[in-house]
């Protein structure tokens, strides 16, 4: 996805989310800020989150120059309370229903299996797996009622091989692969989608260091 695309560009010449409602968690950078402006430049009402306010506040001015329907708030995912907090905020803006779910928020601590402690291992398997489980039970009454509903999980590559991201990173992401799969089948009878995309590296914030150190490593052997 282009987020330097034109506003409209998109849904000229493919096709149109005029009427849709999503939720895009992580949206004001990477990935997560790529897809919010695709899918507001289709025509959606997007609603998303991110843990810093003057981040947030500035990407909305950002998407509100352009023309482009967003709106959010602060919301840390880790934090169940917050995910409720959210999903009510949600609820309330699109009067009780919801289209598109795209769980993206996600994090990572680099280090070796053998030296995470339970604290670090805890805020992973939070922010990566069990915010996005949890807030796709929560927006189900929301994507039911819409009458057409979808679910998407930014998984990873590391979900499905070692790639030298860590072990637990990529156990997050092999779980929400294998979620995926079940709440497909449990949901479609509720007119549900539910897909899981698994990126390899890309340039955000999140990898920028890692991509770093490679190039480096490269220039030096």
């Amino acid at each position: 996805m282009n987020s330097m695309a034109k506003v409209g560009e998109s849904s000229s010449s493919r096709w149109s989310l005029s009427g849709m409602t999503a939720l895009v968690t992580g949206g004001t950078r990477g990935i997560g800020r790529a897809v919010v402006e695709e899918l507001a430049g289709l025509g959606a009402s997007v609603y998303t989150c991110s843990r810093k306010e003057e981040e947030l506040n500035q990407r909305l001015q950002e998407w509100a120059s352009k023309g482009l329907k967003v709106s959010g708030s602060v919301c840390d995912l880790s934090s169940a309370d917050q995910r409720l907090l959210l999903s009510h905020k949600v609820s309330s803006t699109f009067d009780g229903k919801l289209n598109i779910l795209i769980n993206n928020v996600g994090t990572n601590i680099k280090k070796s299996t053998a030296e995470y402690t339970m604290e670090e291992y805890s805020l992973i398997m939070a922010t990566n797996l069990e915010s996005s489980y949890h807030l796709s039970q929560l927006a189900y009454p929301l994507l039911k009622a819409s009458g057409a509903g979808c679910i998407v999980f930014v998984s990873s590559v590391a979900g499905l091989v070692h790639i030298y991201t860590g072990s637990i990173y990529g156990a997050t992401k092999g779980a929400m692969n294998q979620l995926t799969k079940n709440l497909a089948c449990e949901w479609a009878k509720d007119n549900i989608r539910v897909n899981s995309v698994a990126p390899w590296y890309i340039r955000t914030s999140l990898v920028q260091h890692v991509m770093f150190l490679r190039r480096r490593s490269l220039w030096i052997g």
